[in-house]
């Protein structure tokens, strides 16, 4: 009988850290089912983050079991804040080290996200094999601290800051969901929708943004015939109420939730996408070939979406507009030049799909599996 092998996925919060994890431990069980000499049912996944309602909703609806430990921001400043914040990873450090005990993995990969900083280091501490994963070209604090201490480093982009030249480093790409049956296209709900038309899919991310939100509906209130459009809003969930009552206001038809589970399928959807300019979606976005207005968000550690952003345009691949430069005006403009330019639209699918890597999750999932001398 093939011994139980044990993955632990830390970190989380948002999206842009949970949702590659998701697509590491989907490609595991895949992997997995399809070896006949090691089934999935022989390894179990636990992903450890915090207890924030979106991470732990989005898990329980992928099936996956969750563990939360106490993590914050390690912060800096005086000398109460950093004791305050040794403090706390001290005691997230401690609660690691029992689920390491009680669960007993053979593999830790973090994946991003505070949360992960204790889980990765306890199984250093304890010789348990660590990798992390890294989104960003820029990377944060956090994956910049684990980096000295995981046995390997997975990242997205082929310059990733401060590791380049790192022995450790496998560049693999960004991990990415597969359309799945989470939300099946009966279930979406969406609202008038019509295959036929030009399909606009508008979201700020996991959290939602106000900007995006409100420039979005000021550039509908300036155009004619939105009719011919089908509108995918995802509004997070501090605007939901208000755009939907703006959409009723100006009698559009649209389908505008505070989030979509199944965001892949509705990519897969989409003509033309608003939305900012993570590393998750910039990966989704390359995979599946989508153009996009991409807004940065400007608060992001090192600024690295514009980055993100800049790298897309300059390949001819995206729009970016700076989050301060933002109107209903300007966005409306651009959503015209491209709407009404099949070309352009062309062109940009086509880069993306050059600067896609869609075999990230595999690449990591296969190495993990190596581990312990699996076949995969």
């Amino acid at each position: 009988m093939n011994k139980q092998f044990n993955i632990i996925i830390a970190g989380g919060k948002t999206g842009g850290h949970l949702f590659p994890g998701i697509a590491i431990a989907q490609a595991l069980n895949r992997i997995l089912d399809q070896n006949l000499d090691r089934p999935s049912q022989n390894t179990e996944i636990l992903f450890v983050g915090t207890n924030a309602p979106f991470e732990t909703k989005t898990l329980e609806k992928y099936g996956y079991a969750h563990k939360s430990i106490f993590s914050k921001p390690i912060k800096g400043g005086n000398i109460i804040t950093k004791v305050f914040s040794i403090s706390i990873i001290l005691v997230s450090l401690i609660q690691s080290m029992i689920i390491m005990k009680s669960f007993k993995p053979d593999f830790v990969l973090g994946v991003g996200g505070f949360s992960s900083f204790a889980v990765v280091l306890a199984a250093w501490v304890l010789r348990i094999p660590t990798a992390i994963q890294e989104q960003n070209a820029i990377p944060g604090l956090t994956n910049r601290l684990l980096s000295r201490f995981a046995k390997t480093i997975f990242t997205s982009f082929k310059e990733t800051k401060g590791l380049a030249h790192n022995p450790k480093v496998k560049y693999v790409g960004n991990p990415v969901r597969k359309t799945d049956s989470v939300e099946s296209e009966a279930n979406l709900n969406l609202n008038y929708f019509y295959p036929n038309k030009f399909t606009i899919l508008v979201t700020g991310g996991s959290q939602g943004a106000r900007s995006i939100n409100t420039a979005f509906m000021d550039a509908l209130e300036l155009m004619g015939n939105t009719g011919r459009f089908n509108i995918i809003h995802q509004t997070g969930i501090n605007d939901e109420s208000a755009i939907r009552e703006k959409y009723s206001g100006l009698k559009i038809k649209a389908t505008a939730k505070a989030f979509f589970h199944n965001m892949p399928q509705l990519q897969d959807m989409a003509d033309l996408v608003i939305t900012r300019a993570g590393a998750g979606t910039i990966s989704e976005l390359c995979i599946k070939s989508r153009p996009a207005i991409l807004v940065p968000f400007p608060h992001a550690a090192d600024d690295h979406q514009t980055f993100n952003a800049k790298a897309l345009e300059d390949q001819g691949a995206a729009v970016m507009i700076k989050d301060n430069e933002l109107t209903g005006q300007i966005l409306k403009q651009t959503m015209e030049d491209l709407i009404g330019n099949k070309e352009r639209l062309n062109h940009m699918a086509e880069m993306l799909n050059h600067l896609a890597m869609p075999n990230a999750d595999e690449k990591i999932a296969t190495r993990i599996l190596k581990t312990k001398d699996i076949k995969a």
